[in-house]
């Protein structure tokens, strides 16, 4: 076992240590009755730890296995909840994908805010949908962000979408802001060709949104 004979030994201890594990691995690779030996290998990972371990503890310390199983117990502790709150963001994000189905088979997905997070559910969406563009959700996000409807209204939020939103969807709200600008109040049915550009040459259509800026007055 490695633990109780690096007990106290200082980070020099250790080193020679890994290296006389190293040497024996070495030896052991060359003879096949010995290249199986996971035990073998097994301990030169553990001094590998234990060398990075001390590594990174003050100078002059030495292994304690008590500190060593605390610290343990810590990531584990901390990589358990890690893994909840992966699973309770996994089932927010699909809860929320339902909802938003259901509104979209109600008709009355448009009239509903967006929330913080509506960029993964999109994903969601589209993953269930084979990775087909789900292209009614994305108008739904685009006139939000465009008009700063729901989350949209922080401004951090807003420049956070910059990286969650694909680039159509983007495109597609920076046009519409200008495009309200030039014509106010038109319908949604009037500004769907905008969606049609922006998905097939969604650089374009930005650098069009970019240029109607300088028609302001």
């Amino acid at each position: 076992m490695v633990r109780p004979r690096a007990t106290g030994m200082t980070a020099a201890d250790v080193a020679a240590a890994l290296e006389d594990a190293r040497f024996d691995a070495r030896h052991d690779s060359r003879h096949e009755h010995l290249a199986d030996d996971e035990r073998g290998r097994a301990e030169l990972v553990e001094w590998e730890r234990i060398e990075q371990l001390l590594a990174d503890a003050a100078s002059g310390a030495v292994y304690d296995p008590g500190v060593d199983v605390h610290e343990e117990l810590v990531a584990e502790a901390a990589s358990a909840t890690a893994r909840e709150a992966e699973w309770c963001e996994a089932a927010r994000i699909a809860a929320r994908a339902d909802e938003l189905q259901a509104l979209r088979e109600l008709g009355t997905l448009e009239q509903t805010e967006p929330c913080t997070g509506d960029e993964a559910v999109r994903d969601e969406l589209t993953r269930r949908a084979g990775g087909y563009v789900q292209a009614d959700v994305d108008a739904w996000l685009a006139h939000a962000l465009a008009a700063h409807v729901g989350h949209y209204r922080d401004p951090a939020a807003r420049e956070e979408a910059a990286g969650l939103l694909t680039p159509p969807v983007l495109a597609y709200a920076a046009l519409l802001v200008e495009l309200v600008r030039l014509v106010p109040g038109p319908d949604v049915d009037q500004l769907a060709f905008a969606a049609r550009f922006a998905t097939v040459e969604p650089e374009a259509v930005g650098a069009l949104a970019a240029f109607l800026t300088r028609a302001r007055p």
